[in-house]
């Protein structure tokens, strides 16, 4: 068991640390083609939809049945919605809500959307690992931290732009990933000791995972005029996704 855990929250760790890796490129320059930056976000998505289908909730359908994987799944996308409606945040990608705040405020609201938009990604990947189901939650995993990194990039940048040195937009943008090792190690650990529980994790994380997914990045890869390339991103995500869990899974 202690095995299990330890791999699950070393998983979580590596995903995490993907959005510090996706946001090297801040290192070299501070603007990215807004056209690249809608495929990227959008085969991310296209990632987080695949896996949120196949590693997460035809598992807890297996597992529990559809009933358990319904409920699971509205839960978890009411707990996202909830969250998303009153913790005060700023999202990743539209920019602040409300009236233009000072910059420390701005940093401390950037933090707190990281963290609410990352936390069912590491949820996931726990539940997973405590599943024992070692192969699949490494496909998650791979999945997680492959949207991940234009996660951390589509972050560091507009802090570049806002006036921070790009070391410290790198320090930041992998810190946004450090809530996926929190959320991951209290999924590993509750599924290892409350079994019964683990369908309704699983569905539960793909409803929050699928609320990110439909609130906020699709749509981003939508408002500047390149929804084709978006959408051409979702499907090669989903593809690639659905290749590595049908592989490996």
């Amino acid at each position: 068991m202690s095995n299990i855990i330890l791999l699950g929250f070393l998983a979580t760790i590596g995903t995490g640390f993907a959005t510090g890796v996706g946001a090297l490129p801040v290192l070299f320059t501070r603007k990215i083609p807004e056209k690249l930056m809608d495929a990227l976000l959008g085969f991310a998505a296209g990632v987080m939809l695949a896996a949120t289908s196949f590693s997460l909730l035809v598992p807890a359908i297996e597992l529990g049945g559809a009933g358990i994987a319904v409920v699971g799944l509205v839960a978890g996308a009411l707990f996202l919605d909830f969250a998303d409606r009153r913790i005060p945040h700023t999202h990743f990608f539209k920019g602040p809500e409300g009236p233009e705040s000072p910059a420390l405020r701005r940093i401390w609201l950037l933090i707190l959307a990281i963290t609410l938009h990352n936390f069912p990604e590491g949820l996931a990947v726990g539940i997973a690992f405590g599943s024992g189901d070692i192969p699949t939650a490494t496909v998650l995993a791979i999945a997680i931290a492959l949207q991940n990194l234009p996660e951390g990039l589509a972050v560091a940048l507009p802090l570049v732009r806002e006036g921070f040195s790009r070391r410290r937009a790198l320090a930041y943008a992998t810190l946004s990933g450090m809530a996926e090792p929190i959320a991951g190690l209290i999924g590993v650990v509750a599924v290892q000791y409350m079994r019964p529980i683990l369908p309704f994790g699983l569905a539960f994380a793909a409803g929050a995972m699928l609320f990110v997914v439909s609130d906020e990045m699709i749509p981003e890869t939508h408002r500047r005029g390149h929804e084709r390339v978006g959408t051409a991103g979702v499907i090669l995500g989903f593809v690639i996704m659905m290749f590595l869990d049908t592989l490996f899974g």
